[in-house]
């Protein structure tokens, strides 16, 4: 009896060492400089509202370096992607059927994907413009104004790394570890919401306040559905339209940008 307990001990201290990895060398550092950043927002002389966030931007001021620096920029942030499948396959099992993240149910994971986002992708681009409004979101620039042959293709191959990177690793893979520790239900879920909210905080209090809302929805879908797919499928879907939809929107609507 000693020594299961010890060994249950161990198996604790190694799967927390694990989860600490796997963040501190993805979404989990991305938080954390992410909260030193809103830090430094609020104690600026500049007013949040009046200060912007870039997302997509430009990596080299010449073509051929800036899209060799975002190509390489998108594989080696699927790196900790890579490294969760590793992780959850040599602890057993398939880890793509364990996360749900295959192609056994497409009719299924598209329609629920498209269902989140209605409810989340819609809205999310409402609160945006009330956080706006109130002071307590940064202007947010989700893609480059000058553009290349290859902005389009290198935008969508964004979106579908932001979602796989923060459904997968945040959703599937700690809801998985989390469960192993004896969490419960709305402890995961909520804790997982609030890092997906932390890592959003250099755009302002809004998307965080937003993206925790995002999280737990997604997280109790996914505890509903058993399947990550449906969720990396609304994420890709929701952030196309952002980056992809934004000069669009810049230039038929510049007074909703400042």
């Amino acid at each position: 009896m000693p020594e299961a307990l010890e060994w249950t001990r161990i198996r604790r201290r190694r799967l927390w060492s694990e989860i600490a990895i796997v963040l501190g060398v993805s979404l989990g550092a991305s938080a954390v400089y992410s909260i030193v950043n809103i830090i430094s927002r609020l104690t600026a002389e500049t007013a949040l509202a009046d200060q912007t966030a870039t997302i997509n931007g430009s990596l080299s001021s010449r073509e051929w370096l800036d899209l060799t620096y975002q190509l390489l920029a998108l594989l080696f942030d699927l790196v900790p992607v890579a490294l969760v499948f590793y992780l959850l396959a040599i602890s057993g099992g398939n880890p793509f059927r364990r996360m749900g993240f295959d192609l056994r149910r497409p009719a299924s994971d598209v329609g629920r994907g498209w269902l989140l986002v209605l409810v989340i992708g819609v809205p999310g681009i409402a609160l945006y413009f009330v956080g706006r409004a109130l002071g307590i979101t940064v202007d947010v620039q989700p893609a480059p104004l000058d553009t290349y042959w290859w902005t389009t293709p290198i935008l969508i191959l964004s979106a579908l790394r932001a979602a796989l990177q923060e459904e997968l690793i945040v959703v599937a893979y700690l809801f998985t570890r989390l469960r192993q520790l004896g969490w419960h239900k709305w402890q995961i879920i909520l804790s997982a919401a609030v890092l997906r909210g932390s890592y959003h905080l250099y755009q302002g209090i809004g998307p965080f306040v937003g993206n925790v809302v995002m999280g737990v929805v997604f997280g109790w879908c996914y505890w509903r559905w058993g399947r990550v797919m449906p969720l990396v499928i609304a994420h890709w879907i929701i952030d196309i339209a952002s980056f992809v939809g934004y000069a669009w929107a810049l230039a038929s609507f510049p007074q909703l940008f400042g």
